[in-house]
């Protein structure tokens, strides 16, 4: 397969994937989803050894094509050199009162994904953490640390971009309560009130 159609291909294939988690989790406005992506994986590579800006720019053209449709915010982590930190727009940064920490991703500290992310946003700027409403990880970058608890693991159709293994989640808040506890509004039928 020549390179033009296997880059056509991954950005597809991020599109895809990232569009059926937004379905699943209900994501829209208002909503922050995290993304990590190894692209030494995607190419069949081991994490950190072969990392490619091309790959990356593929991947984020296909995240921000379903971004803009349904308009929730991304954040891109870096890798473990800038201690996983994320890449995103100033205003989200703003708007959320995360702490920003001073760095540039490039593909050998950060990694290529967030080197491309932070290249291709209009204000870009690096958070040391978030607590994300979903995420997106593509080649076993761990961005658990990433998402509000309480986490809801989802295996979407697509197992693969590229060579790279993926796997997703959405959040949910906490269940409180006991055996008397009722979560849905058409379940409450007697009126046994507490004293």
């Amino acid at each position: 397969m020549d390179r033009e159609r296997t880059e056509q291909s991954l950005r597809e294939q991020a599109a895809e994937v990232l569009e059926e988690l937004v379905s699943a989790a209900s994501l829209g406005s208002g909503h922050l989803v995290v993304i990590g992506a190894s692209t030494s994986e995607v190419a069949g590579q081991r994490i950190g050894t072969a990392g490619a800006e091309n790959i990356a720019a593929e991947l984020y053209a296909g995240f921000a094509e379903v971004q803009s449709k349904h308009g929730f915010e991304i954040a891109f982590q870096c890798c473990e050199h800038l201690n996983r930190a994320l890449v995103m727009e100033r205003s989200v940064l703003e708007r959320l009162g995360l702490t920003e920490v001073a760095a540039v991703p490039v593909p050998k500290a950060g990694g290529s994904m967030a080197a491309a992310a932070y290249r291709q946003l209009k204000q870009p700027c690096l958070a040391e953490s978030v607590q994300a409403h979903a995420g997106l990880d593509v080649g076993e970058t761990l961005i658990g640390m990433h998402l509000k608890r309480v986490a809801v693991p989802y295996r979407p159709a697509r197992r693969y971009i590229g060579e790279a293994r993926v796997t997703a989640a959405w959040t949910r808040p906490k269940l409180i309560g006991g055996e008397r506890a009722v979560y849905q509004l058409p379940e409450v039928q007697d009126s046994h009130l507490c004293d």
